[in-house]
């Protein structure tokens, strides 16, 4: 399983912010310090606030923060927001799979079965697991 670009940028931001409990952190800064782009994480950001992981101010000093303490925000669930699909073959979903031997086939049961495992695991960890007493972390994404 690999995680897609906008979830990997949702939980570096979520990172940024977790290390700067209440402060407001602009998107430029969370570029920076990553180096990755802007435009992404304005979109990044704006889905994570929807989805109630961000608390958003606009408009002049504006920026992002968490909208709830990190240790209420489940790896599990950030993914399971960000990722659009989870079909890792062709028969999980019924409407489009073709595939000639799906009827007698257990593939799809030993891949579902991993894909229950993997997010078991991220349901595991919070944001809080990921930057609570990280100083290299912390260290890293100091701005410059």
């Amino acid at each position: 399983m690999r995680l897609t670009v906008y979830s990997d940028y949702s939980l570096r931001l979520l990172m940024y912010a977790a290390l700067r409990p209440g402060e407001l952190v602009t998107i430029q800064q969370v570029a920076d310090a990553y180096g990755i782009s802007r435009n992404h994480l304005m979109k990044v950001a704006f889905e994570l606030g929807r989805h109630g992981f961000l608390e958003t101010v606009r408009g002049r000093g504006g920026g992002v923060r968490l909208a709830r303490p990190a240790e209420r925000i489940g790896l599990g669930d950030v993914v399971r927001r960000t990722e659009e699909d989870f079909d890792m073959v062709e028969c999980f979903a019924a409407d489009t799979d073709r595939c000639a031997v799906s009827g007698a086939c257990r593939l799809k049961g030993a891949l579902a079965r991993a894909l229950g495992a993997y997010l078991a695991v991220l349901d595991e960890y919070t944001l809080a697991d990921l930057t609570r007493r990280n100083t290299p972390l912390a260290r890293l994404l100091q701005p410059a």
